[in-house]
Protein backbone atom coordinates (compact mmCIF):
# COMPACT_ATOMS: atom_id res chain seq x y z
CA UNK A 1 0.00 0.00 0.00
CA UNK A 2 1.43 3.43 -0.91
CA UNK A 3 2.34 5.74 1.94
CA UNK A 4 0.39 8.92 2.56
CA UNK A 5 2.00 12.07 1.22
CA UNK A 6 3.33 13.39 4.53
CA UNK A 7 4.81 10.09 5.71
CA UNK A 8 6.32 9.56 2.28
CA UNK A 9 8.00 12.97 2.43
CA UNK A 10 9.36 12.30 5.93
CA UNK A 11 10.66 8.91 4.82
CA UNK A 12 12.36 10.41 1.75
CA UNK A 13 14.12 13.00 3.90
CA UNK A 14 15.27 10.30 6.31
CA UNK A 15 16.57 8.07 3.51
CA UNK A 16 18.57 10.95 2.03
CA UNK A 17 19.96 11.87 5.45
CA UNK A 18 21.02 8.30 6.26
CA UNK A 19 22.25 7.16 2.85
CA UNK A 20 19.72 4.35 2.39
CA UNK A 21 18.79 4.98 -1.25
CA UNK A 22 19.73 1.49 -2.41
CA UNK A 23 17.18 -0.21 -0.11
CA UNK A 24 13.57 -0.97 -1.08
CA UNK A 25 10.85 1.18 0.47
CA UNK A 26 9.69 -1.46 2.95
CA UNK A 27 13.21 -1.81 4.38
CA UNK A 28 13.68 1.96 4.37
CA UNK A 29 10.48 2.28 6.41
CA UNK A 30 11.79 -0.29 8.89
CA UNK A 31 14.98 1.73 9.36
CA UNK A 32 12.98 4.96 9.65
CA UNK A 33 10.65 3.71 12.36
CA UNK A 34 13.53 2.09 14.26
CA UNK A 35 15.35 5.43 14.28
CA UNK A 36 12.28 7.33 15.51
CA UNK A 37 11.56 4.85 18.29
CA UNK A 38 15.13 4.40 19.54
CA UNK A 39 16.98 7.69 19.12
CA UNK A 40 15.18 9.43 21.97
CA UNK A 41 16.68 6.96 24.45
CA UNK A 42 20.27 7.59 23.39
CA UNK A 43 22.79 9.96 24.98
CA UNK A 44 24.84 10.21 21.79
CA UNK A 45 24.63 9.82 18.04
CA UNK A 46 24.52 6.20 16.90
CA UNK A 47 24.01 4.23 13.72
CA UNK A 48 20.54 2.78 14.22
CA UNK A 49 21.05 0.70 11.07
CA UNK A 50 22.95 -1.76 13.25
CA UNK A 51 19.68 -2.60 15.03
CA UNK A 52 17.88 -3.78 11.90
CA UNK A 53 17.13 -7.51 11.99
CA UNK A 54 14.14 -7.66 9.62
CA UNK A 55 14.54 -10.61 7.24
CA UNK A 56 13.78 -14.30 7.39
CA UNK A 57 13.71 -15.75 10.92
CA UNK A 58 13.50 -12.31 12.51
CA UNK A 59 11.20 -13.66 15.28
CA UNK A 60 8.49 -11.14 14.47
CA UNK A 61 10.37 -7.85 14.83
CA UNK A 62 12.22 -5.59 12.41
CA UNK A 63 14.67 -3.95 14.82
CA UNK A 64 16.16 -4.72 18.21
CA UNK A 65 17.95 -1.95 20.09
CA UNK A 66 19.77 -2.60 23.34
CA UNK A 67 20.67 0.61 25.13
CA UNK A 68 23.04 0.43 28.08
CA UNK A 69 23.83 3.54 30.13
CA UNK A 70 22.58 5.72 27.28
CA UNK A 71 24.69 4.03 24.57
CA UNK A 72 23.46 1.77 21.80
CA UNK A 73 25.23 -1.56 22.29
CA UNK A 74 25.63 -4.05 19.46
CA UNK A 75 28.44 -6.07 20.97
CA UNK A 76 28.63 -8.11 24.20
CA UNK A 77 32.08 -6.73 25.02
CA UNK A 78 30.69 -3.20 25.15
CA UNK A 79 28.50 -4.14 28.12
CA UNK A 80 31.57 -4.90 30.22
CA UNK A 81 33.28 -1.72 29.03
CA UNK A 82 30.31 0.42 30.05
CA UNK A 83 30.16 -1.33 33.40
CA UNK A 84 33.86 -0.62 33.94
CA UNK A 85 33.37 3.06 33.08
CA UNK A 86 30.16 3.70 35.04
CA UNK A 87 30.18 1.07 37.74
CA UNK A 88 26.55 0.06 37.06
CA UNK A 89 24.22 -1.13 34.30
CA UNK A 90 21.02 0.64 33.29
CA UNK A 91 19.50 -1.07 30.26
CA UNK A 92 16.54 -0.64 27.94
CA UNK A 93 15.46 -3.17 25.32
CA UNK A 94 13.61 -1.64 22.37
CA UNK A 95 11.75 -3.78 19.82
CA UNK A 96 10.19 -2.28 16.69
CA UNK A 97 7.87 -3.91 14.17
CA UNK A 98 6.66 -1.71 11.33
CA UNK A 99 4.15 -2.11 8.54
CA UNK A 100 3.29 0.37 5.82
CA UNK A 101 -0.36 -0.69 5.93
CA UNK A 102 -3.03 1.65 7.29
CA UNK A 103 -4.22 -0.63 10.07
CA UNK A 104 -3.23 -2.80 13.02
CA UNK A 105 -3.67 -6.58 13.15
CA UNK A 106 -4.32 -8.83 16.14
CA UNK A 107 -2.20 -11.57 14.59
CA UNK A 108 0.81 -9.29 14.31
CA UNK A 109 0.44 -8.11 17.90
CA UNK A 110 0.42 -11.73 19.03
CA UNK A 111 3.45 -12.55 16.88
CA UNK A 112 5.38 -9.55 18.19
CA UNK A 113 4.58 -10.42 21.80
CA UNK A 114 5.58 -14.05 21.35
CA UNK A 115 8.73 -13.11 19.44
CA UNK A 116 9.86 -10.71 22.16
CA UNK A 117 9.13 -13.25 24.92
CA UNK A 118 11.06 -15.89 23.00
CA UNK A 119 13.98 -13.49 22.59
CA UNK A 120 14.56 -13.75 26.35
CA UNK A 121 14.00 -17.52 26.48
CA UNK A 122 16.85 -19.96 27.07
CA UNK A 123 16.72 -21.93 24.92
CA UNK A 124 14.52 -20.13 22.38
CA UNK A 125 11.82 -21.95 20.41
CA UNK A 126 11.88 -19.74 17.31
CA UNK A 127 14.58 -19.99 14.66
CA UNK A 128 16.80 -16.89 14.70
CA UNK A 129 18.72 -15.22 11.92
CA UNK A 130 22.30 -14.04 12.51
CA UNK A 131 21.27 -10.52 13.50
CA UNK A 132 18.75 -11.69 16.10
CA UNK A 133 21.30 -14.17 17.43
CA UNK A 134 23.87 -11.38 17.78
CA UNK A 135 21.35 -9.20 19.64
CA UNK A 136 20.53 -12.11 21.96
CA UNK A 137 24.23 -12.44 22.80
CA UNK A 138 24.23 -8.78 23.88
CA UNK A 139 21.08 -9.40 25.92
CA UNK A 140 22.76 -12.33 27.67
CA UNK A 141 25.79 -10.15 28.43
CA UNK A 142 23.48 -7.57 30.03
CA UNK A 143 21.76 -10.09 32.30
CA UNK A 144 25.10 -11.64 33.18
CA UNK A 145 25.75 -8.37 35.03
CA UNK A 146 22.39 -8.39 36.85
CA UNK A 147 24.15 -7.89 40.16
CA UNK A 148 25.18 -4.45 38.94
CA UNK A 149 21.72 -3.33 37.76
CA UNK A 150 20.46 -0.04 39.16
CA UNK A 151 17.07 -1.56 38.42
CA UNK A 152 15.90 -4.33 36.13
CA UNK A 153 15.98 -3.41 32.42
CA UNK A 154 13.01 -1.74 30.76
CA UNK A 155 11.30 -3.40 27.80
CA UNK A 156 9.69 -1.15 25.18
CA UNK A 157 7.84 -2.53 22.17
CA UNK A 158 6.61 -0.43 19.26
CA UNK A 159 4.20 -1.62 16.59
CA UNK A 160 4.19 1.06 13.89
CA UNK A 161 1.82 1.44 10.95
CA UNK A 162 0.51 4.37 8.91
CA UNK A 163 -2.97 3.96 10.37
CA UNK A 164 -4.61 5.20 13.57
CA UNK A 165 -4.94 3.29 16.82
CA UNK A 166 -8.58 3.51 17.93
CA UNK A 167 -8.49 1.24 20.96
CA UNK A 168 -10.36 -1.61 19.27
CA UNK A 169 -11.39 -4.21 21.88
CA UNK A 170 -9.72 -7.20 20.21
CA UNK A 171 -6.51 -5.29 19.54
CA UNK A 172 -6.38 -4.08 23.14
CA UNK A 173 -6.98 -7.61 24.40
CA UNK A 174 -4.07 -8.93 22.35
CA UNK A 175 -1.83 -6.14 23.56
CA UNK A 176 -2.80 -6.73 27.21
CA UNK A 177 -2.07 -10.44 26.79
CA UNK A 178 1.39 -9.72 25.36
CA UNK A 179 2.14 -7.32 28.21
CA UNK A 180 1.03 -9.87 30.79
CA UNK A 181 3.20 -12.59 29.27
CA UNK A 182 6.27 -10.36 29.31
CA UNK A 183 5.65 -9.05 32.82
CA UNK A 184 5.34 -12.63 34.06
CA UNK A 185 8.97 -13.26 33.10
CA UNK A 186 9.95 -11.16 36.13
CA UNK A 187 13.07 -9.72 34.51
CA UNK A 188 11.91 -6.17 33.66
CA UNK A 189 11.32 -3.05 35.72
CA UNK A 190 8.68 -1.91 33.23
CA UNK A 191 7.09 -3.32 30.06
CA UNK A 192 5.42 -1.09 27.47
CA UNK A 193 3.72 -2.03 24.19
CA UNK A 194 3.02 1.10 22.15
CA UNK A 195 1.01 1.08 18.92
CA UNK A 196 2.01 4.07 16.76
CA UNK A 197 0.18 5.47 13.75
CA UNK A 198 0.80 8.14 11.14
CA UNK A 199 0.24 11.02 13.57
CA UNK A 200 2.72 9.48 16.01
CA UNK A 201 5.30 9.09 13.23
CA UNK A 202 5.02 12.79 12.44
CA UNK A 203 5.36 13.80 16.09
CA UNK A 204 8.38 11.56 16.69
CA UNK A 205 10.00 12.88 13.53
CA UNK A 206 9.47 16.45 14.75
CA UNK A 207 10.94 15.60 18.14
CA UNK A 208 13.98 13.94 16.56
CA UNK A 209 14.84 17.19 14.78
CA UNK A 210 14.05 19.62 17.59
CA UNK A 211 16.29 20.88 20.36
CA UNK A 212 15.21 20.23 23.94
CA UNK A 213 13.26 23.11 25.47
CA UNK A 214 11.70 23.67 28.88
CA UNK A 215 9.88 26.41 30.79
CA UNK A 216 10.28 26.90 34.53
CA UNK A 217 9.89 29.42 37.37
CA UNK A 218 13.08 30.98 38.75
CA UNK A 219 11.84 33.69 41.14
CA UNK A 220 14.95 33.97 43.33
CA UNK A 221 17.40 35.01 40.62
CA UNK A 222 19.80 37.90 40.12
CA UNK A 223 20.98 39.22 36.76
CA UNK A 224 24.73 38.96 36.23
CA UNK A 225 26.29 42.08 34.64
CA UNK A 226 27.21 41.99 30.94
CA UNK A 227 30.30 40.02 29.98
CA UNK A 228 31.94 39.13 26.64
CA UNK A 229 30.54 36.08 24.86
CA UNK A 230 27.53 35.73 27.17
CA UNK A 231 24.08 36.95 26.16
CA UNK A 232 22.40 36.47 29.54
CA UNK A 233 23.40 35.07 32.91
CA UNK A 234 21.53 34.61 36.18
CA UNK A 235 22.47 33.22 39.56
CA UNK A 236 20.07 32.32 42.30
CA UNK A 237 18.11 29.63 44.10
CA UNK A 238 15.68 27.34 42.30
CA UNK A 239 13.08 25.04 43.88
CA UNK A 240 14.35 21.49 43.40
CA UNK A 241 10.98 20.45 41.98
CA UNK A 242 11.38 23.03 39.19
CA UNK A 243 14.91 21.84 38.48
CA UNK A 244 13.93 18.16 38.28
CA UNK A 245 11.41 19.10 35.59
CA UNK A 246 14.37 20.19 33.44
CA UNK A 247 15.71 16.63 33.65
CA UNK A 248 12.54 14.60 33.06
CA UNK A 249 11.93 13.13 29.59
CA UNK A 250 8.22 12.77 30.33
CA UNK A 251 8.51 9.02 30.86
CA UNK A 252 10.17 9.05 34.26
CA UNK A 253 13.75 9.02 32.99
CA UNK A 254 16.49 11.61 32.67
CA UNK A 255 16.64 13.25 29.25
CA UNK A 256 19.40 11.77 27.07
CA UNK A 257 22.33 14.00 26.22
CA UNK A 258 22.01 16.45 29.11
CA UNK A 259 25.40 15.67 30.66
CA UNK A 260 27.71 15.21 27.68
CA UNK A 261 29.61 18.43 28.27
CA UNK A 262 29.60 17.67 32.00
CA UNK A 263 32.54 15.42 31.33
CA UNK A 264 32.47 13.36 34.52
CA UNK A 265 30.34 10.22 34.18
CA UNK A 266 27.66 9.47 36.77
CA UNK A 267 29.53 7.84 39.64
CA UNK A 268 26.52 5.89 40.94
CA UNK A 269 26.07 5.90 44.71
CA UNK A 270 29.61 6.37 45.93
CA UNK A 271 30.17 7.78 49.42
CA UNK A 272 29.47 11.39 48.40
CA UNK A 273 26.35 10.64 46.38
CA UNK A 274 24.98 8.28 49.01
CA UNK A 275 25.43 11.02 51.60
CA UNK A 276 23.55 13.45 49.36
CA UNK A 277 20.69 10.97 48.94
CA UNK A 278 20.51 10.41 52.70
CA UNK A 279 20.32 14.18 53.27
CA UNK A 280 17.44 14.55 50.82
CA UNK A 281 15.53 11.73 52.51
CA UNK A 282 15.88 13.49 55.89
CA UNK A 283 13.46 16.36 56.45
CA UNK A 284 15.78 18.58 58.55
CA UNK A 285 18.72 18.15 56.17
CA UNK A 286 16.51 18.51 53.09
CA UNK A 287 15.70 22.04 54.21
CA UNK A 288 19.43 22.80 54.46
CA UNK A 289 20.33 21.30 51.08
CA UNK A 290 20.78 24.71 49.46
CA UNK A 291 23.65 25.62 51.80
CA UNK A 292 25.23 22.15 51.70
CA UNK A 293 25.54 21.84 47.91
CA UNK A 294 27.96 23.53 45.49
CA UNK A 295 25.21 24.09 42.95
CA UNK A 296 24.45 23.38 39.31
CA UNK A 297 25.42 25.20 36.12
CA UNK A 298 23.10 25.13 33.10
CA UNK A 299 24.12 26.53 29.71
CA UNK A 300 21.42 27.18 27.11
CA UNK A 301 21.79 28.22 23.49
CA UNK A 302 18.67 30.40 23.76
CA UNK A 303 16.94 31.91 26.78
CA UNK A 304 13.89 34.14 27.11
CA UNK A 305 12.44 35.59 30.28
CA UNK A 306 8.99 36.88 31.13
CA UNK A 307 8.89 37.98 34.74
CA UNK A 308 9.97 35.00 36.81
CA UNK A 309 9.23 32.53 34.01
CA UNK A 310 12.23 31.36 31.98
CA UNK A 311 12.18 29.45 28.69
CA UNK A 312 15.41 27.71 27.62
CA UNK A 313 16.23 25.76 24.46
CA UNK A 314 19.12 23.43 23.59
CA UNK A 315 20.51 23.35 27.11
CA UNK A 316 22.98 21.19 28.98
CA UNK A 317 24.06 20.73 32.57
CA UNK A 318 27.79 21.37 32.56
CA UNK A 319 28.45 21.17 36.29
CA UNK A 320 26.45 19.36 38.93
CA UNK A 321 25.83 16.09 37.13
CA UNK A 322 26.11 14.06 40.33
CA UNK A 323 23.71 16.38 42.14
CA UNK A 324 21.27 16.21 39.23
CA UNK A 325 21.15 12.42 39.25
CA UNK A 326 20.65 12.23 43.00
CA UNK A 327 17.91 14.87 42.94
CA UNK A 328 16.12 13.04 40.15
CA UNK A 329 16.29 9.70 41.96
CA UNK A 330 15.11 11.39 45.19
CA UNK A 331 12.27 13.39 43.63
CA UNK A 332 9.66 11.66 45.80
CA UNK A 333 11.22 13.38 48.84
CA UNK A 334 11.46 16.87 47.35
CA UNK A 335 9.14 19.60 48.57
CA UNK A 336 8.90 23.39 48.43
CA UNK A 337 11.62 23.73 51.07
CA UNK A 338 14.23 21.91 48.96
CA UNK A 339 16.23 24.51 47.05
CA UNK A 340 19.16 24.25 44.65
CA UNK A 341 21.86 26.88 43.90
CA UNK A 342 21.72 27.53 40.14
CA UNK A 343 23.85 29.36 37.58
CA UNK A 344 21.93 29.84 34.32
CA UNK A 345 23.94 31.05 31.32
CA UNK A 346 22.88 31.73 27.74
CA UNK A 347 25.63 31.57 25.11
CA UNK A 348 26.43 29.80 21.86
CA UNK A 349 30.12 30.71 21.99
CA UNK A 350 31.93 27.36 22.16
CA UNK A 351 35.06 28.94 23.69
CA UNK A 352 33.01 30.45 26.50
CA UNK A 353 31.21 27.15 27.07
CA UNK A 354 34.50 25.24 27.18
CA UNK A 355 36.06 27.68 29.65
CA UNK A 356 33.02 27.47 31.93
CA UNK A 357 33.08 23.68 31.91
CA UNK A 358 36.80 23.56 32.61
CA UNK A 359 36.55 26.05 35.46
CA UNK A 360 33.49 24.59 37.16
CA UNK A 361 34.64 20.98 36.87
CA UNK A 362 38.15 21.69 38.13
CA UNK A 363 36.55 22.72 41.40
CA UNK A 364 35.77 19.02 41.85
CA UNK A 365 37.76 15.85 41.20
CA UNK A 366 37.77 15.65 37.42
CA UNK A 367 40.83 14.34 35.60
CA UNK A 368 42.52 15.92 32.62
CA UNK A 369 41.42 12.91 30.57
CA UNK A 370 37.81 13.77 31.26
CA UNK A 371 38.37 17.38 30.23
CA UNK A 372 39.93 16.31 26.95
CA UNK A 373 36.73 16.82 24.99
CA UNK A 374 37.10 20.53 25.68
CA UNK A 375 40.74 20.83 24.63
CA UNK A 376 42.01 23.17 21.96
CA UNK A 377 42.93 20.14 19.86
CA UNK A 378 39.32 18.97 19.85
CA UNK A 379 38.19 22.41 18.78
CA UNK A 380 40.79 22.49 15.98
CA UNK A 381 39.67 19.06 14.83
CA UNK A 382 36.03 20.13 14.68
CA UNK A 383 36.93 23.27 12.74
CA UNK A 384 39.21 21.35 10.36
CA UNK A 385 36.38 19.00 9.40
CA UNK A 386 34.22 22.00 8.46
CA UNK A 387 36.87 23.32 6.06
CA UNK A 388 36.58 20.26 3.81
CA UNK A 389 34.58 20.74 0.58
CA UNK A 390 30.90 19.82 1.01
CA UNK A 391 31.03 16.63 -1.07
CA UNK A 392 33.71 15.22 1.24
CA UNK A 393 32.67 16.88 4.48
CA UNK A 394 32.18 15.02 7.71
CA UNK A 395 31.09 16.60 10.98
CA UNK A 396 32.99 15.94 14.18
CA UNK A 397 30.52 15.97 17.05
CA UNK A 398 32.14 17.18 20.26
CA UNK A 399 28.80 17.80 21.98
CA UNK A 400 26.00 15.27 22.18
CA UNK A 401 23.31 15.88 19.55
CA UNK A 402 25.25 18.90 18.35
CA UNK A 403 23.91 18.48 14.82
CA UNK A 404 20.58 16.94 15.77
CA UNK A 405 18.36 19.78 14.60
CA UNK A 406 20.25 20.43 11.38
CA UNK A 407 19.71 18.97 7.93
CA UNK A 408 23.10 17.26 7.95
CA UNK A 409 23.23 13.70 6.66
CA UNK A 410 23.39 11.67 9.88
CA UNK A 411 25.90 9.19 8.46
CA UNK A 412 28.39 12.05 8.11
CA UNK A 413 28.42 12.78 11.84
CA UNK A 414 31.55 11.43 13.54
CA UNK A 415 31.44 10.79 17.28
CA UNK A 416 34.49 11.02 19.51
CA UNK A 417 34.31 7.32 20.35
CA UNK A 418 34.17 6.19 16.72
CA UNK A 419 37.00 8.52 15.74
CA UNK A 420 39.17 7.17 18.55
CA UNK A 421 38.49 3.63 17.37
CA UNK A 422 39.15 4.34 13.71
CA UNK A 423 42.36 6.30 14.35
CA UNK A 424 43.70 3.71 16.81
CA UNK A 425 42.99 0.91 14.35
CA UNK A 426 44.65 2.54 11.38
CA UNK A 427 47.49 4.59 12.82
CA UNK A 428 48.28 2.66 16.03
CA UNK A 429 47.36 -0.82 14.75
CA UNK A 430 45.16 -1.56 17.76
CA UNK A 431 41.86 -2.78 16.26
CA UNK A 432 41.55 -5.50 18.92
CA UNK A 433 41.20 -2.80 21.59
CA UNK A 434 38.36 -0.91 19.92
CA UNK A 435 35.64 -2.79 21.80
CA UNK A 436 36.94 -5.49 24.10
CA UNK A 437 39.46 -3.18 25.73
CA UNK A 438 38.22 0.27 24.77
CA UNK A 439 39.10 1.47 28.26
CA UNK A 440 42.77 1.01 27.37
CA UNK A 441 42.25 3.30 24.37
CA UNK A 442 40.61 5.91 26.59
CA UNK A 443 43.77 5.92 28.66
CA UNK A 444 45.71 6.87 25.52
CA UNK A 445 43.72 10.09 25.04
CA UNK A 446 46.19 12.92 25.25
CA UNK A 447 49.10 10.45 25.14
CA UNK A 448 49.05 8.86 21.67
CA UNK A 449 45.59 10.01 20.53
CA UNK A 450 44.33 13.61 20.36
CA UNK A 451 47.72 15.01 21.27
CA UNK A 452 48.37 18.73 20.89
CA UNK A 453 50.56 19.17 17.82
CA UNK A 454 49.27 16.09 16.00
CA UNK A 455 48.42 16.66 12.36
CA UNK A 456 44.67 16.70 11.78
CA UNK A 457 44.75 14.91 8.42
CA UNK A 458 45.11 11.34 9.76
CA UNK A 459 42.05 11.79 11.96
CA UNK A 460 40.03 12.98 8.99
CA UNK A 461 41.33 10.11 6.85
CA UNK A 462 40.39 7.56 9.53
CA UNK A 463 36.91 9.07 9.81
CA UNK A 464 36.53 9.05 6.01
CA UNK A 465 37.56 5.41 5.74
CA UNK A 466 35.09 4.42 8.47
CA UNK A 467 32.36 6.44 6.74
CA UNK A 468 32.92 4.58 3.46
CA UNK A 469 33.13 1.19 5.19
CA UNK A 470 29.83 1.78 6.98
CA UNK A 471 28.30 2.77 3.64
CA UNK A 472 29.25 -0.64 2.24
CA UNK A 473 27.72 -2.41 5.23
CA UNK A 474 24.58 -0.29 5.20
CA UNK A 475 23.88 -0.92 1.53
CA UNK A 476 24.68 -4.61 1.57
CA UNK A 477 27.85 -4.35 -0.51
CA UNK A 478 29.91 -5.95 2.24
CA UNK A 479 28.73 -9.04 4.10
CA UNK A 480 27.53 -8.34 7.64
CA UNK A 481 29.72 -11.20 8.90
CA UNK A 482 32.64 -8.76 8.70
CA UNK A 483 31.12 -6.31 11.20
CA UNK A 484 32.91 -7.75 14.26
CA UNK A 485 36.17 -7.17 12.34
CA UNK A 486 35.32 -3.77 10.85
CA UNK A 487 38.29 -2.09 12.55
CA UNK A 488 40.65 -4.81 11.35
CA UNK A 489 39.44 -4.00 7.83
CA UNK A 490 40.42 -0.37 8.40
CA UNK A 491 43.88 -1.38 9.60
CA UNK A 492 44.36 -3.66 6.59
CA UNK A 493 43.15 -0.92 4.25
CA UNK A 494 45.80 1.52 5.44
CA UNK A 495 48.52 -1.14 5.25
CA UNK A 496 47.49 -1.84 1.65
CA UNK A 497 47.24 1.80 0.65
CA UNK A 498 50.26 3.22 2.48
CA UNK A 499 53.33 3.52 0.26
CA UNK A 500 55.74 3.42 3.21
CA UNK A 501 56.00 3.46 6.98
CA UNK A 502 54.03 5.99 8.99
CA UNK A 503 55.72 9.34 9.59
CA UNK A 504 55.55 11.02 12.98
CA UNK A 505 52.02 12.10 13.86
CA UNK A 506 53.10 15.72 14.42
CA UNK A 507 55.24 16.07 11.29
CA UNK A 508 54.60 17.80 7.97
CA UNK A 509 55.47 14.45 6.41
CA UNK A 510 52.23 13.09 7.89
CA UNK A 511 50.28 15.75 6.00
CA UNK A 512 51.98 14.71 2.74
CA UNK A 513 51.45 11.04 3.59
CA UNK A 514 47.69 11.48 4.06
CA UNK A 515 46.97 13.72 1.07
CA UNK A 516 46.80 10.99 -1.63
CA UNK A 517 45.02 8.62 0.77
CA UNK A 518 42.30 11.18 1.43
CA UNK A 519 41.86 11.80 -2.29
CA UNK A 520 41.52 8.07 -3.00
CA UNK A 521 39.08 7.29 -0.18
CA UNK A 522 36.61 9.78 -1.65
CA UNK A 523 36.72 8.20 -5.11
CA UNK A 524 34.03 5.54 -4.75
CA UNK A 525 35.51 2.92 -7.07
CA UNK A 526 38.99 3.17 -5.53
CA UNK A 527 37.70 3.23 -1.96
CA UNK A 528 35.37 0.28 -2.45
CA UNK A 529 38.06 -1.78 -4.16
CA UNK A 530 40.50 -1.04 -1.32
CA UNK A 531 38.02 -1.92 1.42
CA UNK A 532 36.86 -5.07 -0.38
CA UNK A 533 40.47 -6.18 -0.72
CA UNK A 534 41.06 -5.42 2.96
CA UNK A 535 38.00 -7.51 3.81
CA UNK A 536 39.43 -10.41 1.79
CA UNK A 537 42.62 -10.20 3.86
CA UNK A 538 40.59 -10.26 7.07
CA UNK A 539 38.65 -13.25 5.73
CA UNK A 540 41.91 -15.07 5.03
CA UNK A 541 43.13 -14.34 8.54
CA UNK A 542 39.82 -15.43 10.07
CA UNK A 543 39.78 -18.71 8.13
CA UNK A 544 36.01 -18.94 8.52
CA UNK A 545 35.92 -17.99 12.21
CA UNK A 546 34.46 -14.51 12.70
CA UNK A 547 33.60 -15.14 16.33
CA UNK A 548 34.36 -12.19 18.57
CA UNK A 549 36.55 -14.26 20.87
CA UNK A 550 38.73 -15.10 17.88
CA UNK A 551 38.70 -11.79 16.02
CA UNK A 552 39.23 -9.37 18.87
CA UNK A 553 42.62 -10.59 19.97
CA UNK A 554 46.14 -9.36 19.46
CA UNK A 555 47.23 -12.56 17.64
CA UNK A 556 44.46 -12.02 15.10
CA UNK A 557 45.55 -8.40 14.63
CA UNK A 558 49.11 -9.57 14.02
CA UNK A 559 47.93 -12.15 11.48
CA UNK A 560 45.90 -9.55 9.57
CA UNK A 561 48.86 -7.18 9.63
CA UNK A 562 51.27 -9.80 8.31
CA UNK A 563 48.94 -10.86 5.48
CA UNK A 564 48.26 -7.23 4.50
CA UNK A 565 51.97 -6.34 4.44
CA UNK A 566 52.71 -9.41 2.33
CA UNK A 567 49.88 -8.55 -0.05
CA UNK A 568 51.15 -5.00 -0.45
CA UNK A 569 54.69 -6.25 -1.13
CA UNK A 570 53.37 -8.67 -3.74
CA UNK A 571 51.59 -5.81 -5.47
Amino acid sequence: MPLDRITSALLSAFVASHGLDSLDEATQFEHFTAYLCMSRYLDESADIADTHVGAGNDTGVDAIGIIVNGSLVTDPDSVEELLAVNGYIEATFVFVQSDRSAGFETTKIANIGYGVSDFFADPPTLTRNEDVTAAAEVMAAVYKQSGRFRENPACKIFYVTTGKWTGDHDLEARRASALQDLASLGIFSTVEFSPLGADDIRELDRQSKSAISREFLFPSSVVVPDMPGVRDAYIGILPATEFVALLDDGEGHILPGLFYDNVRDWQDYNTVNEGMRTSLASEPERHRFVIMNNGITVIAKTLTRTGNRFHITDYQIVNGGQTSHVLFDSREFLDASTLVPLRLISTDDEEVIASIVRATNRQTEVTEDQLLALSDFQKQLEQYFTTIPMAQRLYYERRSRQYNSTGIEKTRIVTLQNLVRAYASMFLQLPHQTTRNYRALREQLGVTIFVEGHRLEPYYYAASALYRLEFLFRNGQLDAKFKPARYHILMAALLLAAPNNLPAANSHAMERFCAPLITAIWIAEQADALLQRAAEIVAEAADGNFGRDHVRTQPFTERVRDIAIAARAAG
